[in-house]
Formats: structure tokens, sequence, C-alpha cells
């Protein structure tokens, strides 16, 4: 089974938000039941998969304090739905730390997650949210 880097994305974001809710979770596991509906099956986890994964797990502390130098006075992340921080740590990850991922393709996957995994009021947030992170980037050829 290949997976596109959109279907990646949404794996990447319901491990995420998986191990948001249970962070003892077996990483293993979890791969597997987003991966496969056969529980007898064991597929190879594809590496982009686990680099989105394990890179906002490591970065989640830097990638939190990113999104929250966006945020409008009088909100905080714990305000912020759980869907739509996860979504913003997974674009964020990849505007930082992924070179062969143009900044707007990582904000327009981000509006494509909230699309399907949240709902309008969210999108607009999310979009307000990583606008400005595009607005702040030096000019550069996508």
């Amino acid at each position: 089974m290949t997976l596109t880097r959109h279907q990646i994305r949404e794996r990447a974001f319901q491990m995420l938000f998986a191990l948001n809710a249970n962070p003892e979770a077996d990483h293993d596991a979890l791969y597997q039941r987003v991966l496969t509906d056969d529980p007898n099956q064991i597929v190879p986890v594809p590496e982009y998969l686990s680099t989105l994964v394990n890179g906002v797990l490591q970065y989640q502390t830097e990638l939190d304090a990113q999104i929250d130098q966006y945020l409008s006075a009088g909100w905080q992340l714990k305000r912020i739905a759980k869907t739509d921080l996860v979504i913003m740590r997974l674009a964020f990850f990849e505007i930082d730390h992924v070179d062969e991922v143009p900044d707007r393709v990582a904000v327009n996957e981000a509006l494509e997650l909230a699309k399907m995994f949240s709902d309008d009021r969210s999108r607009r947030f999310i979009n307000g949210v990583l606008a400005h992170t595009l607005d702040n980037e030096p000019n550069q050829e996508d």
C-alpha cells in the first residue's frame, strides 16, 4: 500500500491526536491501527509518517511556543481545540524542519486536515495563525 503525502499527514494527525490523549500508548500498535484495518496484518510504516510523528513529539515544546506567539491577546494554548493544536503542530513542524515541503504547501495541507477533522471556524482560525508565519518569512521561491 503506497500512501500519498496527504494520506501520510492524515495518519500522522491521527497518531498525534491519539498520543495527545494517551502519551503512554504503544507507538507500534498505533501505527498499525492507522495504517490497516486488519489486526492480523503488519504493514511497514512509511518513513515520512514516522518523521512527522517523531518530529512533532520531539519538538512539541518549541512548536507550541511558536504557535503561542501568533495567538491573539487573551488566547492560550490550553484554550485551543486539541484537533486544531495537533494540526498546527504538524504544519509548524513541516515549515521549520522539512526542507523539501514549501511553507505554502504545509499551510494548505493543514487547512485540508482542518476540513477533514475539524469545522469551518477552526479552519479559519488555523488559517489565521499560519498566515502570520508566511507573512513573517523572508521572500522565498515556493
